[in-house]
């Protein structure tokens, strides 16, 4: 794509993916732009809603628990990014929206130390 984005949709039947990407990127580009599709977003959004879209796709591809047995064991966020088989941005966006519940759960965990 030439502005680099990842992916784009036309919001009704077509998302086209960058060719230059990682099969993570590339995974994590579909997801996103599947959010778009299904709720039929055309063209640029706002901030807002692309923030939402992040938080949704992140949420879709980093189940709770997947999430809470990486974190028993990582060493750094990169390696529990490529564990969960998302890109550093997306882990990011999960951790940013976790619900209050999801933070309770994960502040029992038995962390290994670094």
């Amino acid at each position: 794509m030439p502005d680099g984005a990842r992916g784009r949709t036309n919001g009704v039947d077509v998302i086209w993916l960058n060719k230059g990407q990682q099969q993570v990127e590339r995974r994590c580009a579909l997801a996103h732009e599947l959010v778009h599709l299904e709720r039929e977003h055309r063209g640029c959004q706002p901030l807002s809603i692309e923030a939402d879209v992040c938080e949704e796709t992140a949420r879709r591809l980093i189940p709770m628990d997947l999430l809470s047995k990486g974190l028993r064991w990582a060493r750094s966020f990169d390696e529990l990014a490529d564990e969960l088989w998302v890109t550093p941005d997306v882990l990011r966006d999960r951790l940013t929206g976790l619900a209050d519940a999801e933070w309770e759960t994960l502040l029992t965990l038995e962390l290994q130390p670094l």
